[in-house]
């Protein structure tokens, strides 16, 4: 049985979660008590039914507190039954959420009682604080569009698991001015590389387009530090993968996020996607139509 739990804040793509693990062919249930986990998931064994062999699970904040401290426990006992058990959890910036919110005119679940939108929000994040803490994946969907995050589902679960190289990689850029991203296992700042910025011709292009590729690939420092990234990087990969990390995802960051963090990052998934067949890079300072790309398209 592979069952995956899908968590995290409201508002920031949990029921996309689900619909695209829905498609991927999971038996889907939203918003169960965490209470019931422990006898839907013995349901599920003991039915011995083909539809529970790949079952996902939501759980929101909508729990008391005591249970959602249990949950982590569970898993550590599911995973002894011999289950394969995966936890993604949802995340964005508190200013993301709010504008989402006041976009949609939906109302928070813990903003009852008089409670402010922020002080929801904020309280949701300790109550499921618990199982934040026991994720495998933690996904940062603050600049993420609804089809970029079925994506990230799907390169995330529906993966190639035979062999070391199962293991799948995010290159994210960022801009350090829009913060860090919430997701990463590693970042590098590329900050103190030539900017193309400040060559008038280049201002408005990003690190995609070929005028740009072309200046900073006659940077020394670009080349220097592209090897130590993956000097860094080629020798611990591997050693992750064996200890059964599913994914990881390496932040490169710039100031704006348009031309250096763009470049490495494409750079780096090119280098890496030979060794690993589920190579993703991401973009998340440029225009949602070129932010998201399996490395065997670019």
């Amino acid at each position: 049985m592979h069952l995956i739990i899908v968590s995290g804040l409201s508002g920031s793509g949990k029921t996309v979660a689900l619909q695209m693990l829905e498609d991927l062919g999971y038996y889907c249930v939203d918003n169960i008590p965490a209470g019931l986990l422990r006898a839907f998931v013995s349901h599920a064994i003991e039915a011995e039914d083909p539809v529970f062999v790949k079952t996902a699970i939501g759980i929101d904040a909508r729990n008391r507190r005591t249970d959602i401290a249990s949950v982590p426990d569970l898993f550590d006992k599911i995973r002894a039954h011999d289950i394969k058990l995966e936890v993604i959890y949802l995340l964005s910036d508190l200013d993301v959420l709010l504008n989402r919110y006041r976009r949609s005119n939906r109302r928070h679940p813990l903003s009852g009682s008089g409670a402010s939108l922020e002080d929801a929000i904020l309280a949701e994040k300790v109550i499921l604080e618990p199982i934040a803490r026991s994720a495998d994946y933690v996904i940062d969907s603050s600049h993420t569009s609804v089809h970029e995050l079925r994506e990230l589902i799907r390169a995330r679960v529906d993966r190639n698991r035979d062999g070391p190289s199962h293991m799948a990689l995010q290159f994210e850029s960022f801009g350090f001015k829009n913060g860090m991203p919430g997701d990463a296992d590693f970042v590098f700042d590329v900050r103190c590389l030539p900017n193309p910025y400040w060559e008038k011709t280049l201002r408005r292009l990003n690190g995609r387009e070929r005028p740009v590729v072309d200046y900073l690939e006659q940077q020394d420092d670009v080349h220097a530090m592209f090897d130590a990234i993956v000097s860094f990087l080629t020798p611990w990969l591997p050693k992750f993968a064996a200890n059964n990390r599913s994914y990881l995802t390496i932040a490169i960051g710039c100031t704006g996020g348009q031309h250096r963090s763009v470049y490495m990052a494409d750079r780096l998934s090119r280098h890496f996607a030979s060794s690993f067949s589920n190579v993703v890079c991401r973009h998340t300072a440029l225009p949602s139509a070129t932010s998201l790309g399996r490395i065997d398209t670019l």
